[in-house]
């Protein structure tokens, strides 16, 4: 199992050269899969559409693949993508040892799949930048696609890894809208976030994802949870302390007390935040931590495919 798929990640402390090996091992990957239009040389060419002229064809590239691929220009290469990460404390979850090379966490892995996302803008020549909230909006950059750009940002996420901090509450609306506000070119907008708000603040959290459709860009939800136990609850019939990572309310009960009422308040939330997302056209996509960052570029390449037709 590679990287793209597996848990363990080992040393986070290296953010660059993490994303650098799971785009390295997604791109070769791409040529065994149905993204196979996606080849090695994407960042350069892109498949032939029927009814295109012929004169930019690489007959080259078609010897060696045995498809129609014309050669990109730099115009053609001007996406800007603005990167949003949920850095609320219910991201920290679940909780582990920070020195344990295998520990993942949500933010450890929007973090990590943040930075592969870069790493791939970075190489198709594309503008990206980074917007991180909790309460409230912490970092807001403006869409660069340069090498040192890339660092800051990488410097940032680092930080968020290595200093987790408890009681952070989510503001996900009011910072989505500030977000929404700001982006004025038509962007690819990605947003990583477990999408955990306050219940009678849902509604401000749908107006919020629809502002960023009113101004024209595309948006893919990647919804980051651990499903085993966030949404299948799957926990050993014993007594557990609960406890609320961004209020610190605690609770002590046994989960089959709870499972099946828990089980249908989290289904019931989640299939309206699909169906929100749909009404919107914005794509939804689950993410899982336990299942790697494969789901993530995967998503990110057709997304962009369809911005370029």
């Amino acid at each position: 199992m590679n990287l793209l798929d597996s848990l363990e990640v080992r040393d986070l402390g290296n953010l660059e050269l993490l994303a650098k090996q799971v785009v390295e091992g997604f791109i070769i990957g791409l040529h065994k899969s149905p993204f196979h239009g996606f080849s090695v040389e994407f960042a350069e060419h892109r498949l032939y559409n029927q009814g295109e002229s012929t004169k930019n064809i690489d007959w080259k590239v078609y010897a060696r693949t045995d498809k129609m691929f014309t050669k990109r220009f730099e115009e053609e290469t001007n996406l800007r993508c603005q990167i949003i990460l949920d850095a609320s404390s219910s991201m920290y979850f679940p909780e582990g040892k920070q020195d344990d090379p295998s520990y993942i966490n949500k933010l450890r892995f929007s973090a990590l799949a943040s930075a592969a996302l870069m790493n791939l803008l970075q190489k198709q020549r594309d503008a990206f930048g980074l917007s991180v909230f909790d309460e409230q909006l912490r970092e807001h950059t403006r869409a660069k696609s340069s090498t040192k750009h890339y660092r800051l940002l990488l410097t940032y996420l680092d930080r968020l890894i290595k200093t987790p901090e408890h009681n952070k509450t989510t503001a996900a609306a009011k910072a989505l809208h500030q977000i929404a506000d700001s982006i004025h070119k038509r962007s690819m907008v990605i947003i990583f976030s477990d999408m955990f708000e306050q219940s009678e603040d849902t509604e401000k959290l749908f107006s919020a994802l629809q502002h960023l459709k009113h101004n024209k860009h595309e948006v893919v939800l990647f919804h980051v949870v651990d499903k085993s136990k966030e949404v299948d609850f799957d926990f050993k019939n014993r007594p557990y302390l609960f406890v609320d990572m961004e209020t610190g309310e605690r609770v002590r009960l046994q989960p089959n007390q709870v499972k099946e009422t828990y089980q249908r308040q989290i289904n019931a939330f989640n299939e309206q935040l699909k169906l929100k997302c749909l009404q919107y056209q914005i794509d939804f996509v689950e993410a899982d931590i336990q299942k790697g960052f494969r789901p993530i570029l995967q998503a990110y390449l057709v997304k962009r495919s369809k911005m370029r037709t």
